[in-house]
């Protein structure tokens, strides 16, 4: 299992983690989600291969935007 990181921007509140946790959490192939809400940094472990377009859609289909 690769781990991966990712910025995200727009997160202000633990309501918004929160968010952003369930949505990468439900997303097949990914688990173990952490968001450090202070950075913006989101960390997760690919249990098989996420297209980084297909997890930016899902982000931004919650509300928030995907930074790199």
């Amino acid at each position: 299992m690769a781990e991966k990181k990712i910025v995200v921007k727009g997160m202000s509140c633990g309501h918004c983690a929160g968010a952003v946790t369930k949505t990468l959490e439900t997303t097949e192939g990914i688990k173990n989600v952490k968001v450090n809400l202070a950075t913006g940094e989101v960390t997760y472990e690919e249990v098989n291969p996420v297209d980084t377009a297909t997890i930016s859609a899902k982000i931004k289909k919650a509300g928030y935007e995907v930074v790199g």
